[in-house]
């Protein structure tokens, strides 16, 4: 027992300084070596032997992330089946939003948004992290809402605003690590977050020129 307690604490330890590190030099940029002397550990296997690999290790920082974002969705779920659009995306950005209350979500934050990897929405295969969640289904419910659009167009301006929420919120983040002061209240940012992604995905289909 106290060593599957000892191997916890520094897979612990491992994440904690992989997420600061990711975030505050870059997912690219930070060594592996730094992170382990960071978790305080001398073997330099350590990322290795808990997570198989530096991508194993973003991956669990990524699904502990999702994990989250998923407990805050769940209690708004039941009530969303026949929300609007507004709604929908509300209750997104909430979710989101939690990660800015502490410092390990924001440091996820900013990881999320360096991170080029697809959630699956523009070939309809979710990333694992998503499959079968409260979140891969409340994406469902936002194309049920914008339906009028061509598949193409839907589908892509669905998973532009995922990235843009994800990334105004990784800047939100990066400017409280800063001490910086945002030019509009938390809320008031959330709120017209919320306003920017539904104009986004209620604008008109583009006409294309005939000339």
């Amino acid at each position: 027992m106290a060593r599957t307690s000892a191997g916890h604490e520094t897979r612990e330890r491992l994440l904690r300084a992989a997420e600061e590190l990711f975030a505050t030099r870059g997912v690219e940029a930070a060594l592996t070596r730094d992170i382990t002397r960071l978790a305080g550990q001398s073997n330099p296997s350590a990322v290795q032997y808990h997570f198989g690999s530096r991508e194993g290790l973003l991956d669990a920082i990524m699904a502990g992330r999702q994990e989250r974002a998923e407990q805050a969705l769940a209690p708004r779920l039941p009530a969303l089946a026949d929300a609007d659009l507004t709604g929908l995306l509300g209750a997104l950005v909430a979710a989101e939003a939690t990660e800015l209350r502490t410092e390990r979500g924001r440091h996820c934050l900013r990881i999320s948004a360096q991170v080029s990897r697809s959630n699956g929405v523009r070939t309809r295969t979710p990333h694992p992290t998503l499959a079968g969640g409260g979140y891969w289904r409340l994406i469902g419910l936002v194309e049920e809402r914008v339906r009028t659009l061509p598949e193409p167009v839907r589908l892509e301006r669905i998973d532009l605003t995922l990235t843009l929420v994800g990334a105004a919120l990784a800047d939100r983040a990066r400017q409280y690590a800063a001490g910086a002061a945002p030019l509009t209240d938390e809320e008031t940012f959330l709120a017209d977050l919320v306003t920017v992604s539904v104009a986004m995905l209620s604008a008109p289909t583009p006409q294309r020129s005939t000339t």
